[in-house]
C-alpha cells in the first residue's frame, strides 16, 4: 500500500492521504485531478461536500471554468476569495471563472442537473461539481414516489453530460444517512465512473481509497 499526500491541503486543517495498490498507482489518475469525460463519485464522510473546496484552486489557477451545483449549501465564495489572495490574485480573477447555483430540494437539484446543458451553451464550463446527490433525496418530508421519480430524471440528467467534454464530480454524505432509500445511492456508483472512499482519522487525516477505476474510451 501506498501513501500520497495532497499538494494542496487548504479545507480545515487534515492532511488527506492516499491509499492505493501498486496496480492502481500505475493505472489511475491522481485522486485529486478530476478526469476529463466523466462522472467521479467521492464519498465516506460527513465532510465530502466542504472538501470539494480541494479541487477548485487547481482547476481555477489553470483558468478551467466551473459550475457548482451546491446541493449542500457548502460552497464558500470567502474561501475561495482566500485561495485566490493566497496566489497573489484578485478574488475576481476566480470568480469569474466559477458559477454557483444552490438547491434546497431534491426537486430544484434534479432541475439544475437536467438544465446544465442549456447552461453550458452561456457558461462554458471544464467541470460540474454537485454536492448532497443524492443526500439531497433522502428528505423524509418528500414521499418515496416523487423523490424516487426525481432522483431517476437526475441520474437520466448526468448520463445526457457524458458525450460533453466536462468532468463531472459528485461528493455525497450518503452514507452518513438512515434512510431506506439506500438503493438511490447503489444506482449512483453504478453509474460513475470513478468511486473514490473518503475516510477521516483520529488525528484529522483524510485516507482515499480507490474503489472503481473505468477506462475512458477515446472519442
Amino acid at each position: 500500500m501506498i501513501t500520497t499526500s495532497f499538494h494542496e491541503p487548504m479545507v480545515a486543517t487534515m492532511n488527506p492521504l492516499v491509499a492505493a495498490g501498486d496496480a492502481e498507482k500505475r493505472s489511475s489518475p491522481k485522486p485529486w485531478v478530476l478526469p476529463d469525460r466523466a462522472l467521479t463519485l467521492f464519498y465516506g464522510c460527513p465532510e465530502m461536500p466542504r472538501l470539494s473546496h480541494y479541487f477548485l484552486p487547481r482547476i481555477l489557477v489553470d483558468e478551467k471554468r466551473v459550475l457548482y451545483l451546491d446541493g449542500a449549501n457548502q460552497i464558500s465564495p470567502l474561501l475561495i476569495a482566500r485561495f485566490a489572495r493566497g496566489r497573489g490574485l484578485e478574488p475576481s480573477a476566480f470568480n469569474s471563472l466559477i458559477r454557483i447555483a444552490r438547491a434546497f430540494t431534491c426537486f430544484q437539484l434534479t432541475e439544475l442537473v437536467r438544465r446544465v446543458p442549456k447552461e453550458l451553451a452561456e457558461f462554458s464550463a471544464d467541470v460540474l461539481i454537485v454536492t448532497a446527490l443524492p443526500d439531497l433525496y433522502f428528505d423524509e418530508d418528500v414521499q418515496d414516489r416523487p423523490a424516487r421519480a426525481s432522483f431517476e430524471h437526475a441520474l437520466e440528467g448526468l448520463r445526457e453530460l457524458a458525450p460533453l467534454p466536462i468532468s463531472v464530480a459528485v461528493f455525497s454524505d450518503a452514507t452518513s444517512f438512515k434512510t431506506k432509500r439506500h438503493d438511490f445511492f447503489k444506482k449512483l456508483r453504478n453509474q460513475a465512473d470513478h468511486i473514490l472512499k473518503v475516510e477521516s482519522g483520529p488525528d484529522g487525516s483524510l485516507s482515499i481509497t480507490r474503489e472503481k477505476d473505468t477506462p475512458l474510451l477515446s472519442a
